[in-house]
Order: C-alpha cells, then sequence, then structure tokens
C-alpha cells in the first residue's frame, strides 16, 4: 500500500443537506458558487446536479477538483421555521405546552445559522422577547394600582418566571447563541439579551423602580426598627392587669401556629416536587432551626419583647407545626440521603430536632430500615464475593462515625445497629462467615505495607462482624484450613497476630472453640524440638545434599486431608525412611502418614540463562526431578513415574508450563493441558529477574474441592451435634411433644437449622430406636433407655 503526499480527496458521493452540522465548518474553498474562476481566469460553468468529480485521470501530485453545490431550499423555509420557533417561545412566555419537541426545535434553528440567517433570527427573537416584557410591565403597573396588591411578591413573581423562561428559550436557541452570537462581541448572549430587555423595561421604568426599592427599604426598616419597648411595655400592662394570657398569649400562640402550619406544608409540597433527596430536607431543617432561634429572641429575657413565660409553649407550637405533624414525611424523603452522604451536622440537626417531640423512636426504625436494605445489597451480591468483607467493615466504621458525631452515642440507635447487622448478615446463611475467614487469612498473610497496629485494629473491626453471625461453626471450620496453609507453608506474616487472633477468639468463644488451634501452634513447636534432636542423630547423617524439614502433626487438630498417592524419587524416599525409622524409635506405637499434598521444597535449577532457586510443592517436585534423567517427558510418562492422579497432575503441569514462570516448555503450545498428545521439556529459554522464584502459589489458594468438602464437613458436624441434643433433650424430659422439642433444640444450638432439617434428624433417631413414637399420639416422642 502506498502512500500519497501532498493531497486529500474527499469521496466523490458526498452531498449536502440543511441538517449538516458541519456545513458552517466548511473552508471558502469548498464553499463554491455556481460560478467560480479558475487560475487562468476563466469560467466554470456547473450544473445544478449536487456534487460533481472530474472524469479526466489527474497527473500524479495534482488535486482534484471537487465543486459542491448546496440543494435550492423551499422559498417559504425560512419563513415556515421561524413560525414553528416563534410558537414555542410565544408557548414558553405564555406557559402552555407546544406541540414540537424540544431537539426539532434546536435543529430548526440550527438549519436556519446553517444557511446564513443567524442575523434575521436574532433579530426575530429580541423582538419577541420584547413585546413579551413590555406586556408584563403593563401587568405590573395594572397591579401597582390595586392598593391591596403585595407589589414585591408581584414584581419577585415575574423575574423568576422571566429567568426560567428566558432559560428554556436559550436552550432552543443554543446553537444561535454559541455561533452566530459568539463570533460577534457586539451583540449579547441570549441571556444577556434577556437581562438588558428586563433592565431597561421593568426596572428602566422610574414608577416600577421607585416603587419595587421603596417597598424592599419598608421590609428591611420594619425588621430593623420594630420598637421592642413598646411592645415590651404593653405586654408588661397586659400581664400587670391580669389579662395577657386570655387577651393576648392565647391569639398569639394561634395565629403562630396557623402561620406555621400553612409555611411547614408550604415547604413540605416543595420537597414532593423535587423528589426525594439529602439537599431538600437539609434546607428544611436549616429553616426550622433558624425559625427556633427567632422565636426565643422574641420571647428572650430583656431582649424579647413576649414574656417568658409563652416561651416554652411558644416552642411547643413550633416544634409541633414544623417537625412533628411532618416526621414522617421528612424521614421517608432525605434520611437516608443523609447518612449516605454522611451530613453529620444536618443529622445532628435532625436527631435533636426530633428528640424535641419525642420521636426518635420513628428515626430509629428509618435507621434500622436503611441498614438492613443496604446491608442486604452488599451480601446477597454474589459477584463481590471477594469484596464483601471489606465492604462491610467499612459500612460499619461509617455507622459508627453517625452513631458518634450526630446521635450522641445514643444505646437505641447503637443496639439498632447490632441487630440489624445481625438480621441481614445471616439472611445468606454460612457465606459470610466463610468470607470472614477468608479476609482474616488475606490480612495474616500478606503483612505488606501494614503495620502490626493496623493489622490489630482490622482484627478487632472483623471480630465485631464475626460476633453478628449464627454460624460460627463455618467461621471456624475456615479458618483452621487456612490457618493449617499458613503455618505449614510459612505464609504468616507475624506469628505475634497469629497468636493475638487466637486470644481474641479465645475470649469471644471461650476455650472449647480454639482448643484445636491451640493444638496446632503446640505442634508446630514441637516439631522445631524433633526436628532439632533428629539433627543430632545418626540418621541425619545420611541426607547428603537433602536438608529435611518435617512438621508432625496430631490429626485430631488439623483438617482432614485425603491422602494423595505419589511416587517419590529414591533419594527423597530414603530421607523420609530415616526420619520414619527415628520417630518411631522415639516413640513406638505412633503411626505416621505421609501428607505431600502439604509439603513444599526449594529446587536448585540450572538454565543456560542462569541458576534459579525454584520454591515448589512436593507434587511440583516430584515432577521436576524427572528432568533430571530425561530431557522429553509425555503427559502420561509422567503420570507413570510420578502416579499422580490426572486432576492433580493436570494442575501441577499447569503451573509448571502454562503459568507466569514457565519453567518448562510445553508442545504443543496451549493454555492447557491435554494429557493425549502434550510432550514436556525443559524450558532452556527460561528467565527472570529474581534469584529465588515461587511457583507453588496453587498450594495456598483454595480449590473448590476444598471449600465443597469444608462446608460438608460443617454440615456433618452439625447433625452429630442436632443428634446429640435432641438424645441429651429427650434424655432428660423422657416424653416430650415434636413442637416443645423442636422449641428447646432452637434454644440450645448455636447454628440456624431449618425446621424441615431438624424434622430429618428426629426420623433418623427414631429409625435408630433413640426415642419411639407413642402409639396413640404421632406428635408425642418417648426416650428409649
Amino acid at each position: 500500500m502506498q502512500a500519497v503526499a501532498g493531497s486529500k480527496r474527499r469521496p466523490s458521493g458526498d452531498s449536502w443537506s440543511t441538517g449538516d452540522k458541519d456545513h458552517s465548518k466548511k473552508s471558502k474553498r469548498e464553499d463554491l458558487h455556481p460560478q467560480r474562476m479558475d487560475a487562468k481566469g476563466k469560467g466554470i460553468a456547473v450544473s445544478n446536479m449536487g456534487a460533481l468529480d472530474s472524469a479526466m485521470p489527474s497527473p500524479a501530485g495534482q488535486k482534484k477538483l471537487v465543486i459542491r453545490i448546496r440543494p435550492k431550499l423551499p422559498e417559504t423555509f425560512e419563513e415556515d421555521t421561524w413560525a414553528a420557533l416563534k410558537r414555542a417561545v410565544n408557548a414558553i412566555q405564555q406557559e402552555i405546552p407546544f406541540p414540537d419537541g424540544l431537539e426539532e426545535l434546536y435543529r430548526a434553528c440550527e438549519n436556519l445559522c446553517q444557511h446564513k440567517m443567524a442575523e434575521k433570527l436574532y433579530i426575530r427573537l429580541h423582538r419577541e422577547c420584547e413585546v413579551h416584557i413590555q406586556k408584563e410591565l403593563s401587568k405590573l403597573k395594572e397591579s401597582a394600582r390595586s392598593p391591596q396588591t403585595n407589589f414585591l411578591e408581584g414584581i419577585n413573581e415575574v423575574w423568576t418566571k422571566y429567568c426560567q423562561q428566558t432559560l428554556m428559550i436559550r436552550g432552543i436557541f443554543l446553537y444561535l447563541d454559541r455561533t452566530y452570537i459568539l463570533q460577534r462581541p457586539e451583540l449579547s448572549s441570549i441571556w444577556d439579551m434577556g437581562l438588558s430587555l428586563f433592565r431597561s423595561h421593568i426596572m428602566g421604568d422610574s414608577d416600577i423602580r421607585k416603587r419595587c426599592i421603596d417597598g424592599m427599604l419598608e421590609e428591611i426598616r420594619r425588621e430593623r426598627q420594630v420598637d421592642r419597648d413598646i411592645l415590651r411595655s404593653l405586654v408588661r400592662m397586659m400581664l400587670d392587669l391580669g389579662i395577657y394570657v386570655s387577651t393576648f398569649e392565647l391569639v398569639f400562640l394561634d395565629q403562630t401556629q396557623q402561620f406555621y402550619r400553612e409555611e411547614g406544608e408550604r415547604m413540605i409540597l416543595e420537597m414532593d416536587k423535587q423528589g426525594t433527596g439529602a439537599s431538600s430536607l437539609a434546607l428544611y431543617l436549616k429553616h426550622a432551626e433558624q425559625r427556633v432561634g427567632q422565636e426565643n429572641d422574641r420571647s428572650a429575657p430583656g431582649t424579647g419583647y413576649v414574656d417568658v413565660s409563652t416561651r416554652r409553649r411558644l416552642g411547643q407550637v413550633l416544634e409541633a407545626e414544623l417537625v412533628q405533624r411532618h416526621v414522617d414525611i421528612l424521614l421517608e424523603k432525605g434520611f437516608d440521603g443523609l447518612v449516605m452522604e454522611k451530613k453529620m451536622d444536618d443529622l445532628q440537626r435532625f436527631y435533636g430536632m426530633l428528640a424535641s417531640v419525642d420521636a426518635l423512636d420513628r428515626m430509629k426504625k428509618a435507621f434500622s430500615l436503611y441498614i438492613r436494605k443496604n446491608g442486604q445489597v452488599i451480601v446477597n451480591d454474589k459477584e463481590r464475593d471477594a469484596q464483601m468483607v471489606g465492604d462491610l467493615l467499612q459500612f460499619k466504621a461509617d455507622l459508627d462515625t453517625v452513631l458518634l458525631s450526630a446521635f450522641s452515642r445514643n444505646d437505641g440507635f447503637a443496639n439498632a445497629v447490632k441487630e440489624s447487622f445481625e438480621y441481614f448478615i445471616n439472611q445468606r446463611q454460612n457465606k459470610p462467615a466463610e468470607m470472614i475467614a477468608k479476609f482474616i487469612d488475606q490480612l495474616l498473610r500478606s503483612g505488606k505495607g501494614v503495620t502490626e497496629d493496623e493489622v490489630e485494629a482490622t482484627l478487632d473491626r472483623c471480630l465485631v462482624l464475626f460476633r453478628y453471625i449464627q454460624g460460627k461453626d463455618v467461621f471456624e471450620a475456615f479458618y483452621k484450613t487456612d490457618l493449617a496453609k499458613r503455618l505449614l507453608l510459612n505464609r504468616s506474616a507475624s506469628v505475634d497476630s497469629e497468636k493475638s487472633m487466637l486470644s481474641k477468639l479465645k475470649a469471644e468463644c471461650g476455650s472449647g472453640f480454639t482448643s484445636k488451634l491451640e493444638g496446632m501452634f503446640k505442634d508446630m513447636d514441637v516439631s522445631k524440638d524433633i526436628m532439632a534432636s533428629f539433627r543430632d542423630t545418626r540418621h541425619a547423617d545420611s541426607l547428603t545434599n537433602i536438608e529435611l524439614y518435617v512438621n508432625v502433626l496430631t490429626a485430631s487438630y488439623w483438617p482432614t486431608y485425603q491422602a494423595v498417592e505419589l511416587t517419590l524419587p529414591s533419594y527423597m524416599s530414603t530421607c523420609l525412611d530415616n526420619f520414619k525409622n527415628f520417630y518411631q524409635g522415639k516413640h513406638s506405637g505412633r503411626r505416621l502418614t505421609w501428607q505431600h499434598s502439604l509439603g513444599h521444597c526449594t529446587v536448585k535449577a540450572s538454565f543456560p540463562k542462569g541458576n534459579k532457586e525454584l520454591s515448589v510443592s512436593t507434587f511440583q517436585c516430584a515432577v521436576l526431578l524427572l528432568f533430571n534423567s530425561a530431557a522429553t517427558l509425555s503427559y502420561q510418562d509422567i503420570k507413570e513415574q510420578t502416579r499422580l492422579e490426572d486432576k492433580e497432575l493436570i494442575r501441577v503441569l499447569q503451573s509448571l508450563a502454562c503459568g507466569k514462570s514457565r519453567v518448562l516448555a510445553k508442545s504443543p503450545k496451549g493454555r492447557d493441558v491435554n494429557p493425549g498428545t502434550d510432550v514436556f521439556s525443559v524450558n532452556d529459554s527460561f528467565e527472570n529477574q529474581l534469584f529465588r522464584i515461587k511457583i507453588n502459589a496453587i498450594q495456598a489458594k483454595e480449590t473448590v474441592e476444598e471449600q465443597q468438602a469444608t462446608t460438608e464437613k460443617v454440615f456433618q458436624d452439625r447433625q452429630y451435634q442436632v443428634d446429640a441434643a435432641i438424645v441429651r433433650i429427650m434424655k432428660t424430659r423422657k416424653t416430650l411433644s415434636h413442637r416443645l422439642l423442636t422449641a428447646e433444640l432452637f434454644e440450645q444450638l448455636k447454628f440456624p437449622i431449618k425446621k424441615e432439617d431438624l424434622k430429618k434428624r428426629v426420623e433418623s433417631l427414631l429409625d435408630r430406636e433413640y426415642i419411639e413414637r407413642d402409639k396413640t399420639d404421632q406428635s408425642l416422642y418417648h426416650y428409649v433407655a
């Protein structure tokens, strides 16, 4: 493909239309008229047929002349288009609907501007706006003659509507505003034009301007120059005469009540128009607070003009009309938004107002509903399970801030948080407990960029979530599995943090909950002593270039691991046999079972591009060592020599040949392992900046099978606990109805269980003859001794 420099051609099929936005941006060279002169001064005749391309081939490097003609517009195009625009402008000014759509009107304005009609359009629009403002001036003058009319309210209404109308008109004529007007500094924008017309006609009228300014000054004078001394003296007169309450106070409170009732309803109506939102509620609360301050000022001792004895009842009237009458609406309209946007000042103001009208219970209910609604969204979002605990911790931290800063650490609201968390976090059984255990595992494994104090603080926050979950046995199972991998694979960032978490769980749930976890730590300490003794014996002397370390584990403390068959190289098997002989010599009668799935090795490897140390699992090590005696091996060869099952072997080979660090080469290449065709060899081109490379990350990751096995084990343990509870209750009561039995079981069991599952366990015990049904009443059970 060759590039041609010096010219750019426009496709010959282009045509012009009245709606082409780019028409106004074409250069003068392209905007050709039917008669133009060429370079030699000769006229070029052009027929009115749209776009024409020269049929004669042009020499290389020369531009091809393309002439474009605008289609002829209808004779009434401008008048028809302006009629539609004028109809819309008049409808906006008269506050009535108009038939054409806003986009259609915008396009009409755009078309006029593109066809050189913008100047006349601006003049016509200016004339329409001027006619409208003159009509408004006539109405104001007419209303000014009536003494009953509030002139300030009238002119304010005209101004407010005029601003809204100008903005709508500008939206329709936006293309005119941003193109034609913008290019001519002598012209005012549509908004400035509207202001200019209002200034010159409305405020330019001397009578209107004088009445407006006089009215404003009178309002300010009334507010500024209230003669409080006279009012205070007259109130004192009524008090001395004993007629203050009956003559003045009752009427004053009635009028105050009516005033604030109307004001509150008017503001609530405005909130309805704006819809739900924190900003509208915040404005209402600030206004109510301001009104309270004003009324307190009127009845303040020494400076107010209403007697102090009226102050309490005056405050009650105001709170009843502005707050108590609208509590439910205010909570519904914007409370959730205030909490979500963390507007502490407004929440504190709202809390204080509701406390004054004894409506905190309704606020607490709304707070609880907010927590449950948003908490369920977090817990039930399966696509964000990995972020569940982090989101819950942040959610809890935000609520704690609200409790502290806005709700004065109110115990009732704190209990609402606790109950709401317990409700929504257990809506999805088992999963939150599992994810909390995994979050703590990630925290205790990483340790990068986090201080021990930060780890401790996060563990304390996780423990708060742990208190809310009912399935603590699920947490224990997953925590034990993750702890085992951290200990055996040396993945713990800090032993102190591990033991700190263990002590927290012990304080929370008792020693029975952590006894097996403590046994795991004890096994690790005992293993250190055993290996120290082993290195001082003759058994260790036979280990030539292999450094062996064995963790001796008590089976009852650790998770149950499925035995996996593996054939190790002879020199590795010899090492294991030497340790076995040593251990059984010291502890006769004990049986050792090797769990290779949790073993790991450091293998020294020599590659053409440098020597490396590879941190691998025992399975990976067994596969890699096969290549010391063979250059290439097929999948079947590796399987026969290691005796690994297919699923495990495929995982191992994928990590070695298809992962990030590909120490083995696979033929044919691909991301998946094909047992039938794949052949493996050492990757001679392997290189890495690091000397020690970790490839055993697959050991730390939990597989789907491991997750399912852990969950299944929890369910089995629960069945045993339910059976034991039923037998224990029946042994004590001897005879019990089904309803009372299930009621007692729900009280004793520490995990959630369905009635259907309880019924199955009862049936199982009936079949095994631990209990029996009554011969006359099938809902009655008897204990079988």
